[in-house]
């Protein structure tokens, strides 16, 4: 074969698998925009600065946790809720089921919507995201958990983005997706049903 019949040979062998399981989609590309604030864990309190996010939420807060054992940045969500402020929690079923030392049955005595994620070897987000429809539309990134240790502990960052409500939205999306797959949490000690 001539050298461009084997290269598109080569090629198509290589995209095979992918094709196989389904079509690639690609990321999204969004206009930067809005202001940005990073925090790195042992030394800038990462946890005030999320506290802050809660507090300054007037219409919604969705969060994905992987491990959520912080009773403050519960307590900031209830307080969030009890003023009116739309609150729902997606957490990781492995890491959040049992009940003791675990801020869910604080989140669930407040009434606020909590459902774990099975699907997933580990629901590995950590992500807050607030006011998605605007104005103040914020979204919290980063490795951090939402523990003691990872404030007082570990090396973590968090990223906050401000003011960028195309990728608020598009965090949203994403939040709704995972909540769709999800499944809804009533009491601890929990098992998928």
């Amino acid at each position: 074969m001539p050298d461009g019949r084997w290269r598109r040979l080569l090629i198509a062998l290589a995209l095979a698998p992918a094709l196989a399981v389904g079509s690639v989609s690609a990321s999204q590309q969004l206009r930067a925009e809005g202001s940005m604030e990073l925090a790195f864990s042992p030394w800038d309190n990462p946890e005030a600065l999320l506290l802050k996010v809660v507090r300054d939420a007037r219409h919604s807060v969705l969060v994905q946790a992987y491990a959520f054992t912080s009773k403050r940045i519960a307590d900031a969500l209830v307080a969030a809720h009890r003023r009116g402020v739309r609150v729902e929690v997606l957490a990781d079923a492995k890491m959040n089921h049992r009940e003791r030392g675990n801020a869910v049955p604080r989140l669930l005595a407040a009434g606020i919507p909590v459902a774990f994620e099975t699907r997933y070897q580990a629901a590995h987000n950590k992500i807050v995201i607030a006011d998605a429809e605007g104005p103040g539309c914020t979204v919290v990134t980063g490795s951090y958990n939402f523990t003691w240790s990872a404030n007082n502990r570990n090396a973590e960052n968090l990223l906050v983005l401000r003011s960028n409500c195309a990728l608020a939205r598009s965090y949203r999306d994403n939040w709704r997706r995972h909540r769709a797959e999800a499944s809804p949490v009533k009491k601890l000690p929990w098992r998928l049903q």
